[in-house]
């Protein structure tokens, strides 16, 4: 059984033969969009983090490697121990060189050498004044016979130097490539950029622009674009930067990977985590009133990760620890899906709401109101019966936790006079719904049914404080 989900294999000959989220048409737009503008150019995929971006363009990448394209994959965030950008995106160039293409990447590699030279150390007397107090160390430093013309002459001699070495780097640099690829452009694909040290990753950014914008290299920037601007914008010290607008002058076309279908990955990851070992198992099979338990837990994964728009990376990590915790449920134990998975659910997404309830610290209506705060759906005619269960679950099981605390009470009351049972509490989900909300507690609390069990019944499960079947 997997307790973690592991990156998934790309097949050389059919790279996109294990997505599960049906990504391969986009990489076919993208791949077109390479083919219509030939001569290089920079193209964003800015999609948030955890959204599957790397596994993407890996995929991608062997899907254009497949087509006679010649890539380069460099994981900024991976590389940013490397001070100088400029040495790593050489030294990932230099992977892709021959026998017969060296002597032309040799020459970019000399011409690299040349730009990058710093400018002569010539310190000019007046700063040097700023820090040092020995008037002999101050002139052996500035060179005793240089006069402030002199420097300035140098410095305008120096920035020609290094501007025509640009200009020739820049040429090598296409030569070399048109060497490489048979008339085809270079794809330089560039992962985690936003993960990266900031100067880093501003570094890279400003490298590409001034150096690398050449033809015959298409740059792919796997990007969080709300995270790379947070980057820039400390990078610069300026919170009011429009960073947008500084991120365009380096992207000259931006692509988002549309959200996967719904249903697609949970259902992909109920498979790939093995749930059915535990609820379709032999095992539990022989006891009653667990049927539904698939249904119940897939449907409770429509509502909480098809309406929130949440990461696919956490995603993963919610079922890799819902299907740890699940081993300490015996094969005849209460789970009650809807609510070990929402628990699960909020502990790693909403871990505030999830200490407060395990502290009972919150009122009915709190937790009520914390409740619907979570679940980010339209409440309709499809999903407020569905909603309504949940609550209902919910709410009985924590206040179950509350009894003989301040803010512990029943939840049905009778009237004095008519003996009548009255609802202690209001819907949040479905107004005047007294009578449904009474059945669904009548139903949980019938026989040897769920209605007795507490929050710490979930929670100590949740937390990993039980024994768990090996």
């Amino acid at each position: 059984m997997n307790i973690k989900h592991y990156e998934i294999e790309i097949e050389r000959e059919n790279p996109f033969a294990n997505c599960k989220l049906g990504r391969k048409k986009y990489s076919s737009v993208l791949t077109k969009i390479v083919n219509s503008y030939p001569y290089g150019f920079v193209l964003a995929l800015n999609n948030k983090w955890g959204t599957g971006k790397t596994t993407f363009v890996k995929m991608w990448e062997q899907d254009l490697k497949n087509n006679h394209y010649q890539t380069l994959y460099f994981n900024a965030w991976e590389n940013d121990f490397e001070d100088n950008p400029l040495t790593a995106l050489m030294g990932e160039l230099k992977s892709i060189t021959t026998k017969e293409t060296e002597p032309e990447f040799k020459k970019t590699l000399r011409k690299a050498s040349t730009m990058t030279k710093h400018i002569a150390p010539i310190i000019v007397k007046a700063i040097a004044d700023r820090y040092i107090d020995t008037e002999g160390v101050r002139e052996a430093i500035v060179g005793v016979t240089k006069g402030l013309t002199d420097v300035f002459e140098n410095e305008v001699d120096e920035y020609q130097k290094k501007k025509k070495s640009i200009s020739e780097f820049r040429q090598s640099l296409s030569e070399f490539i048109a060497s490489t690829n048979k008339g085809k452009p270079l794809i330089f694909i560039v992962d985690e950029l936003d993960r990266c040290r900031p100067n880093y990753a501003v570094s890279i950014l400003e490298q590409i622009k001034h150096f690398f914008s050449v033809s015959n290299i298409v740059f792919i920037l796997s990007i969080d674009k709300i995270q790379l601007g947070n980057a820039v914008k400390g990078v610069y010290g300026n919170a009011d930067l429009d960073a947008d607008e500084y991120l365009r002058r380096f992207i000259d076309i931006e692509y988002s990977i549309p959200e996967p279908e719904e249903d697609i990955f949970y259902n992909y990851l109920y498979e790939y985590f093995k749930f059915d070992d535990y609820f379709g198992s032999s095992e539990r099979s022989r006891y009653t009133g667990v049927e539904r338990d698939k249904s119940n837990f897939l449907e409770t994964c429509r509502l909480l990760f098809t309406n929130a728009q949440i990461p696919l990376r956490q995603q993963e990590k919610i079922f890799a620890h819902t299907r740890l915790a699940l081993r300490s449920f015996s094969w005849g134990a209460h789970v009650v899906p809807e609510i070990f998975l929402f628990l699960t659910f909020i502990k790693i997404r909403h871990d505030d709401f999830y200490r407060k309830m395990k502290s009972k610290s919150l009122s009915i209506k709190e937790f009520q109101e914390r409740f619907l705060g979570v679940i980010k759906i339209e409440i309709n005619e499809e999903t407020d019966s569905q909603l309504l269960w949940l609550e209902v679950y919910l709410v009985n099981v924590y206040n179950n936790s509350l009894k003989g605390t301040y803010y512990g009470t029943p939840l049905i009351i009778r009237d004095d006079i008519t003996s009548e049972r009255k609802l202690n509490v209001v819907s949040i989900i479905k107004k005047d719904a007294d009578h449904e909300f009474i059945s669904i507690l009548d139903h949980i609390n019938r026989g040897r049914g769920p209605g007795g069990l507490d929050l710490t019944y979930f929670t100590r499960r949740i937390d990993l404080l039980e024994d768990i079947r090996t």
